[in-house]
């Protein structure tokens, strides 16, 4: 019963603290007295799909968050039996961070024909081929451990970035994205938001200077129009765990999200880095890599508390704890992420650390892949439109993009 007792203190603690700091409309009367209760739902409105995507600074970070989306992804294809379907049209909002924001800004943008620029099956084929090239076949090599993407943009014509989004910028994704890093000029972290670059050219900026800029160690970028400069570290400073940002951008942009008013409304996936089993306290990097792992385990806890009781069906973190990069070959390496796949999930409350699920990791994607069907289908029975993403008049082209559009509304 004192369990029982603290874990319902400790929920009504944070629901005060969500209610006033994190989340500042996802309050209702029944657990925050005196505050007057959200408007109710309409009986068709739909929930929000919200993907989020950890930054890392180890080769396998983005790997395993890729090889889990193109899971997802071959789940979505097998449900609806649509072998053209791809993550970007099950998800309205996607936030990534470091090697999370260049995996969320490949999926995002708009290719040939309005449709996404690479599949999460594509782009894990060219993360593991690049790594291949780069390394030598061995993830484990000096070069490769600084970093998946680190080193891949630049002045050169030639560099990976400029080849895979040409001029494309913010503007040319097809649906909201946000990708962090951190600001020196100014002293706090920035937010790269597509729903900024479309209220004005200040806040757009190029695909490629934003990859470099949620990576690099010190990048020089502006926006497209020259107004805004941003002096940028990786987006692992400032939200590796870009999660809690995303819901708030939701809960907040009633323009494309008209009908979320609480955690109820929205539905995510929350993808983290790898996470190493052992630490020791020699070396600034392997203290910096523990300040960074205990800040997106706190915000993991934090958002899994804010759903409360909903945890369980509109919340989903897949982490694989204990898991290093290590060394070996892609085939290796792809055989080590079905491994840690093949186990069972781990779920954080607040205040109370972490347990086991029921469910692997993979049953728990494939779950929520059903998810994301039914709520495709709610939606197409539906009068009332749940997103209604700003679509961009005269989007910016390039080698890379088309300037038609085919983002409808939901």
């Amino acid at each position: 019963m004192a369990f029982v007792a603290d874990d319902k203190l400790s929920n009504e603690i944070f629901s005060i603290l969500e209610s006033k700091f994190l989340f500042p409309l996802s309050f209702s009367a029944a657990t925050s007295p005196g505050i007057p209760e959200a408007p109710p739902r309409g009986a068709a409105a739909g929930r929000v799909r919200v993907l989020s995507i950890d930054g890392g600074g180890n080769p396998s970070d983005g790997l395993l968050a890729a090889a889990s989306l193109a899971r997802m992804e071959s789940s979505l294809r097998s449900r609806t039996g649509d072998a053209s379907a791809c993550i970007a049209d099950f998800f309205d909002l996607a936030a990534g961070s470091g090697a999370g924001g260049v995996l969320v800004a490949m999926l995002f943008a708009r290719g040939h024909e309005g449709r996404p620029l690479f599949s999460a099956a594509d782009a894990l084929q060219l993360l593991l081929a690049e790594s291949r090239r780069r390394s030598g076949g061995v993830f484990g090599s000096a070069s490769t451990r600084r970093g998946l993407f680190r080193g891949l943009f630049g002045s050169l014509p030639g560099d990976l970035l400029r080849q895979i989004f040409g001029d494309s910028s913010l503007r040319d994704t097809l649906k909201p994205v946000l990708i962090p890093c951190y600001d020196l000029a100014t002293g706090a972290p920035f937010v790269f938001s597509r729903a900024d670059a479309a209220e004005s050219d200040a806040y757009d900026f190029l695909i490629r200077d934003v990859c470099a800029a949620t990576c690099a160690e010190a990048v020089e970028l502006r926006s497209v129009d020259g107004r805004t400069r941003v002096s940028a570290v990786g987006g692992g400073v400032a939200l590796a765990n870009p999660t809690a940002a995303a819901i708030t951008h939701v809960l907040h942009n009633k323009q494309e999200f008209p009908l979320a008013v609480g955690v109820e409304d929205i539905m995510v996936v929350s993808l983290g880095a790898s996470s190493a089993a052992n630490f020791s306290l020699k070396g600034k990097s392997q203290i910096r890599r523990i300040a960074v792992d205990g800040a997106t385990d706190t915000v993991d806890q934090s958002v899994s508390t804010a759903f409360g009781g909903l945890r369980t069906s509109n919340y989903v973190r897949i982490q694989a704890n204990g898991f290093t990069s290590g060394g070996g070959t892609p085939k290796t390496m792809m055989e080590a992420i079905d491994e840690i796949l093949s186990q069972r999930n781990v779920e954080s409350s607040l205040f109370r650390g972490k347990k086991i699920s029921e469910q692997t990791k993979a049953e728990t994607l494939e779950w929520f892949a059903g998810e994301l069907v039914k709520e495709e289908e709610q939606r197409w029975k539906s009068s009332t439109p749940t997103v209604m993403v700003k679509q961009m008049v005269t989007p910016r082209t390039s080698s890379a993009t088309t300037a038609s559009s085919t983002s409808r509304w939901h």
